[in-house]
């Protein structure tokens, strides 16, 4: 459990990063549509991207691990509500293994204790 528990970690920690480093990029046409479907503007996108760098690099430590992962669960369910309400459902259906990886990851719990 502690291999899958640590596998998880990496792979949640690298999508949050990922992510957040991605916000800083110049956005392509098929970005700003889905921004602008969901109701965000472009100057909110480096707030979005420090967001998700700091919860990424919160996960690798025990103090932080269940609160990252909170906010990285709210982040997503934000996500899931902006697309839901714009109408586009095949976005919030497709964050849903997204919201279970944090949800597990409480479960399991930190995985370097001990």
């Amino acid at each position: 459990m502690k291999i899958v528990a640590i596998v998880l970690l990496l792979i949640s920690a690298f999508l949050s990063i990922k992510h957040g480093w991605d916000a800083f990029q110049p956005a392509n046409a098929e970005q700003a549509k889905m921004l602008s479907a969901l109701g965000l503007s472009k100057t909110i996108m480096p707030y979005m991207g420090v967001w998700s760098i700091a919860v990424g690099v919160l996960l690798f430590f025990p103090q932080t691990f269940f609160v990252a992962n909170v906010l990285n669960a709210v982040t997503i369910v934000l996500i899931m509500a902006l697309s839901l309400r714009a109408g586009n459902s095949s976005i919030a259906l497709m964050e849903i293994p997204f919201l279970a990886l944090p949800l597990l990851l409480i479960w399991l719990k930190y995985p370097f204790k001990g």
